[in-house]
């Protein structure tokens, strides 16, 4: 059966403390909470399979990123797993973008998937690239 709901703030363990991790740049500990061979697929990259190369990527790029959660929901898959879609905003030393986070978690609470998402408007983007230039 599938459930859906909002929340205004995420109450699931696993994506807690994924947004807690990331924020104290622990990234082995966030890594960790991927399953073996789970995925994560940032804007504008190639998806990172596998603790160690999330680990690896999460050190180079998100070093001084703050992760700011806002908005949760989750709905309950077919084959056992859940997905959980996050919204928000991420600051960087440079810029502050909306973001959106779906993660898609096993029936073991490992994470199998995770997709940051910019959902920023094409002046928010503009506005970025000027100010990286």
């Amino acid at each position: 059966m599938d459930s859906s709901f909002e929340v205004k703030t995420i109450s699931h363990p696993i994506v807690l403390r994924y947004f807690e991790t990331l924020n104290a740049e622990e990234f082995e500990q966030t890594s960790e909470l991927f399953a073996i061979a789970g995925v994560l697929k940032p804007p504008f990259e190639n998806p990172i399979t596998g603790r160690a190369a999330i680990a690896d990527y999460l050190e180079r790029e998100a070093k001084g990123l703050v992760a700011e959660p806002r908005h949760a929901s989750s709905q309950d898959m077919d084959d056992g797993c859940l997905e959980i879609q996050v919204t928000g905003r991420v600051k960087t030393p440079v810029f502050i973008v909306s973001v959106a986070w779906q993660f898609v978690l096993s029936a073991e609470d490992e994470i199998l998937f995770a997709r940051v998402k910019l959902i920023a408007s094409p002046q928010e983007l503009l506005s970025l690239r000027t100010r990286q230039d």
